[in-house]
């Protein structure tokens, strides 16, 4: 089991069950979210939806690169991938529910987007949040390109998009990437008190509200996801991947000027040519 599923009221906890792997996110555990969030939406039971990682270290690191490795063989198999990894973003965004983000470590990549695409989030202080598409190849478009410059402001998204580096709980807290940050011990406490809050409020009207407060995110969304997973399937083998996912199962620093050399002479994709 991937994902886990527990009621307590009219509360709903979806848990990443990957803590071994940071919780990051396989084909399997990302068809089991979209479930699981179907399932909370289709129960008129539920009043509120807590998303949460199993673990301390990490809520969720995003894609897991082990898996990503698969399609520099057959990069045609990440158009696939990618609908299942939007059609969970789908569920928690057209989950009629309040969804709050359990941010129990550090957030990463894909795990942002997640976090994005819930309503309210907490994080502990002693986490951050980090994008690195940039850094070891990969387009953040599965809703960070889409929704931080929301979130953020276009400088600000621009920084963490194109730099990658670590923003700080304080900083995220200050950027807007998150409502609160507490002390892990307290973070179960301030969870609740959002829960509490929330189901202390009309539902038809709570529901009604975030459908108007999804506009700008509907929209940057509907008109971009479509290409940008032709792009990432397009380029799933391409040489800056391939260098990406090698550094990574190689355990080394990406070499960045070998790429850049490779442009200046004028490109030619060594992985079309199935070289490396």
């Amino acid at each position: 089991m991937t994902v886990d599923y527990a009621v307590d009221g009219r509360r709903a906890t979806i848990r990443l069950e990957r803590p071994a792997q940071l919780n990051a996110l396989d084909g399997p555990t990302i068809d089991a979210l979209a479930a699981r969030f179907r399932e909370a939406a289709a129960d008129d039971r539920i009043g509120v939806v807590v998303l949460t990682g199993a673990g301390e270290r990490a809520f969720c690191t995003g894609a897991d690169l082990r898996e990503q490795e698969a399609f520099l063989r057959r990069p045609h198999d990440y158009y696939a991938w990618m609908g299942r990894f939007i059609a969970a973003i789908e569920a928690i965004r057209a989950c009629p529910k309040p969804v709050v983000a359990r941010l129990n470590g550090i957030v990463v990549g894909g795990g942002n987007e997640l976090n994005l695409a819930c309503d309210l989030a907490v994080l502990v202080d002693d986490a951050y949040i980090r994008h690195v598409g940039p850094s070891h190849g990969s387009l953040p478009s599965g809703g960070a390109t889409q929704w931080l410059p929301i979130f953020l402001g276009d400088r600000r998204a621009r920084e963490m998009l194109l730099l990658n580096r670590e923003i700080p709980a304080p900083q995220a807290l200050d950027w807007g990437l998150v409502n609160r940050i507490v002390p892990r011990a307290d973070l179960d406490a301030a969870v609740d008190d959002y829960c509490t809050e929330l189901l202390a409020k009309m539902p038809e009207i709570s529901r009604a509200t975030r459908a108007q407060l999804d506009f700008w995110r509907d929209l940057s969304w509907s008109l971009t996801i479509r290409m940008a997973r032709e792009w990432l399937t397009l380029h799933a083998a391409s040489d800056e991947v391939r260098e990406g996912l090698d550094a990574f199962a190689s355990k080394r620093p990406v070499d960045y000027e070998k790429l850049r050399l490779r442009l200046e002479a004028g490109g030619g994709d060594s992985g079309s040519e199935g070289g490396s």
